[in-house]
């Protein structure tokens, strides 16, 4: 299938698998927390799609995703490559530990990836400042 014709979740798979293979991933520090990054969106969707998840969980959610699809943020892929997902996987992790707080089942529910999720999110939180830096970080959380 033509990259030009996949959705943006498998897009974003195709572009990660090709980059975790290149010297810029092997030598990047945050390689391991950007793998996430499909899983990570696949599971918004599939949570703002449930009808357990409370609408205005979903609104988080959608404001996540759309920051996710985004060609312009903080720190834009487009300029510095698969390594500007950091500040998207920082907002997702963000959006859905509130989630998890009321509900991990459901968070749990929806994971596709291969890690236990609420490990994954904690992880990703316990680094989000120094990968998005505590500046760009705060401005993140202030959108919710």
């Amino acid at each position: 299938m033509a990259e030009q014709h996949l959705d943006f979740y498998q897009n974003l798979r195709e572009k990660f698998r090709k980059w975790i293979e290149s010297d810029e991933a092997k030598n990047n520090k945050y390689a391991e927390y950007l793998l996430f990054a499909p899983d990570l969106f696949h599971l918004m969707c599939k949570l703002t799609v449930d009808p357990d998840v409370s609408i205005h969980d979903k609104a988080k959610l959608a404001i996540a995703i759309a920051y996710f699809v985004s060609p312009i943020d903080l720190i834009p892929e487009a300029i510095v490559g698969p390594i500007g997902y950091v500040d998207d996987i920082a907002l997702a992790a963000f959006v859905l530990n509130s989630i998890i707080k009321n509900n991990p089942e459901i968070v749990q529910k929806h994971w596709a990836g291969d890690d236990n999720v609420l490990e994954v999110i904690k992880k990703i939180l316990v680094a989000a400042n120094e990968m998005v830096g505590s500046g760009l970080w705060r401005k993140l959380k202030k959108l919710f």
